[in-house]
């Protein structure tokens, strides 16, 4: 079979052949480690632990790529998905130079008091300290529904008989290693690897078949013939036929049909990690299951389940993968299910803190004592100057055009250069192609709803939206009741103080019942809850009913008829206890001069040996070490709060540190 037009490097023992017909530029091939991003934003940090898969659209400064940099907004399927870029993946490198700072852009941003957060529980004196000055100073381990905090301890592969055997980590030589590596991970441009097959047996190409693809994820082979000689072509698989499922090789019925493993991850949301690890494969992502989805800006550790992939395959990814390390498999008979976690424990950093010792110790007795106020964080509200929320309440209003005009229209703050520009081009011509062209990533929201509206038409607003997977639409809704929420937690704590009050609502398994006079003493304010207003909920029977009642009205909707035209977004509502206490608290302080030292050790550092940093009496700055377990759907960030009395949005953080992000 002849190969002619297909620039490769041809490998044959003991002598090395490098052909290159410069048929590609080398550019070409990197376009797909690139992951599509964009630009909702909704509740994680690691802390919302069953939110949904969401994303952030503030421009990040450059950082090394590791295999792939983006997101996916949803693992809901997109309707005329074939109407997408192939793959979902695109060329991000056309952005220009930032014209304004960061820290100038976030000036647009909102803060703590635009979205309700306005009191504290605790009676100390605030200071000041830098949340996330690292990513590596916000560490989430998951907690596992058997109360187990997740560690990645354990990088050995379960013996199977069932697995390739041995020959396939010694049929290929260091220099064909090294040539398909460089191939795996695009680091040159050719397109294929060819090993010519001395020993010209069926089982010698098996192995060396299923050596590449074990050692290599992301490569397929192939054999041909040339010029009487039999040549394995290693080559990258491309498109979408190369995300097949599961192969349907002969899988053990012993074995469980899924591998549970650990994954820690650096920089890297939940989603991203999971695209990443399906190129590599060369699988769907939706063969991934996992209880919660993690925060970007940190490490996270997490279990995650994925069907009929072995054990082996996925170990093999440590050696060509950067912010990434699996480990802890085993097979198990059923996924994992969202929301399953019991919660997630945090090890936080806050970096040069002013506060005294009096005033620490003051601040992390009254955290592990009393808790926090259970706000939903600013992460829920979207990171420019147009909220979430106010989205989420125009769809409830059924006013569609001011829904269209709201995602779509220009606003300040930090954005992609292109999602600027698309914006423009809107504004200027209310043409949603022409617009849409402006967007190399289209599955971004933006994008989803501009080509709904080329599909459907401007006077058709509900079916354009309708374009944007289910979970994302229903993100705004979500917005407009948290901002609720906290609005009126807020008004409930100014008017009654940290007690239970009669009128106030507790929970008794699932159902909301009253506190009534007599009963006032049987209850803390940790028992208290709120309702998420909604058609399936009851209010307060004290002035904070009133106050619901007002806010809606001022909004434009009726308290009593929370069920929309369309079905979707109908609310019923939901309970959310006001107070939060962490679990498993614990602090230190320690003194360090260089800011770029790490301040503990990750489960990676451990695995690797190294020794715990060891901090002197004195330094130039101090930092606030803090360990703590939350249940799922609360906030850190709230947590934090509470100890500095700072406010923690972006816009104020960037104002303390324009560098955070590095």
């Amino acid at each position: 079979m002849e190969t002619t037009g297909m620039a490769g490097v041809s490998l044959k023992r003991g002598s090395l052949a490098v052909k290159d017909n410069d048929s590609q530029a080398p550019g070409e091939e990197v376009k797909r480690q690139k992951v599509s991003e964009c630009c909702l934003s909704e509740g994680q940090d690691g802390l919302e632990s069953d939110s949904l898969p969401s994303d952030e659209n503030v421009p990040a400064v450059p950082e090394a790529v590791s295999a792939g940099e983006g997101k996916n907004n949803s693992d809901a399927p997109l309707e005329d998905e074939e109407e997408e870029e192939e793959d979902g993946l695109s060329e991000e490198g056309e952005e220009e130079e930032e014209v304004e700072s960061f820290a100038d852009m976030m000036k647009h941003g909102l803060t703590e008091l635009d979205v309700g957060i306005t009191k504290f529980v605790s009676s100390h004196q605030g200071f000041s300290g830098i949340l996330k000055e690292r990513y590596s100073d916000f560490v989430v381990h998951e907690i596992g529904k058997d109360g187990r905090i997740s560690h990645l301890d354990d990088l050995s592969v379960p013996v199977d008989e069932e697995d390739p055997s041995e020959d396939v980590f010694t049929v290929l030589t260091a220099e064909e290693k090294q040539h398909l590596e460089e191939l795996q991970l695009f680091k040159n441009k050719e397109t294929s690897v060819a090993i010519e097959v001395i020993e010209d047996t069926k089982e010698k190409r098996t192995v060396i078949h299923q050596a590449i693809k074990s050692l290599f994820p992301g490569l397929e082979t192939k054999t041909e013939d040339r010029e009487g000689k039999k040549y394995i072509v290693a080559y990258h698989a491309a498109g979408k036929k190369a995300l097949a499922n599961p192969r349907k090789h002969s899988w053990p019925k012993s074995r469980g049909s899924y591998c549970h493993f650990v994954l820690y991850k650096e920089n890297k949301d939940t989603m991203d990690a999971i695209n990443v690890l399906s190129k590599y494969l060369r699988v769907k992502p939706n063969i991934f299951s996992y209880m919660g989805t993690k925060d970007k800006r940190a490490i996270t550790v997490q279990e995650i389940a994925v069907l009929k992939v072995t054990a082996q395959r996925l170990a093999h990814l440590n050696k060509c993968l950067m912010n990434f390390r699996l480990g802890n498999f085993s097979y198990q008979k059923n996924p994992l299910k969202l929301g399953e976690l019991q919660g997630n424990h945090f090890t936080v950093v806050l970096r040069n803190i002013t506060g005294t010792d009096e005033q620490v110790q003051q601040a992390m007795h009254s955290l592990k004592e009393i808790g926090f106020i259970n706000y939903y964080g600013m992460q829920r509200f979207g990171t420019t100057a147009v909220p979430t929320y106010q989205v989420g309440r125009a769809i409830l209003q059924n006013s569609w055009a001011e829904v269209m005009d709201l995602i779509l229209k220009p606003r300040s703050g930090a954005e992609k250069g292109y999602l600027v520009k698309c914006r423009e081009e809107w504004a200027k011509t209310k043409d949603p192609a022409a617009a849409l062209k402006k967007l190399p990533i289209k599955r971004c929201v933006e994008g989803q709803l501009l080509r709904g509206l080329s599909k459907y038409g401007m006077k058709n607003i509900v079916s354009a939206f309708g374009i944007i997977p289910r979970n994302n639409r229903l993100m705004y809704i979500h917005s407009y009741q948290s901002y609720v929420w906290n609005n009126m937690v807020s008004k409930r704590i100014e008017e009654y103080g940290l007690k239970p009050v009669p009128g106030d609502l507790v929970l008794k398994g699932a159902t909301a019942t009253y506190i009534e006079e007599d009963d006032v003493n049987n209850y803390s304010i940790h028992d208290v809850v709120m309702p998420l207003p909604g058609f399936d909920v009851i209010y307060p029977k004290h002035k904070i009913s009133e106050a619901y009642r007002e806010m809606l009205t001022a909004d434009s909707l009726d308290i009593d008829n929370m069920r929309h035209k369309i079905r979707d977004y109908s609310l019923s509502g939901a309970y959310r206890k006001i107070i939060i206490r962490p679990q498993n608290v614990s602090w230190e302080v320690v003194a360090y001069d260089d800011p770029k030292i790490p301040l503990f050790n990750t489960d990676v550092d451990n695995l690797e040996g190294k020794p715990p940093p060891v901090f002197a009496s004195e330094g130039k700055y101090k930092a606030l070490k803090m360990d703590f377990s939350l249940p799922p759907s609360t906030y850190a960030t709230m947590a934090i709060r509470e100890v500095l009395k700072m406010d923690t949005s972006i816009k104020n953080q960037t104002q303390l540190n324009t560098t955070w992000l590095r």
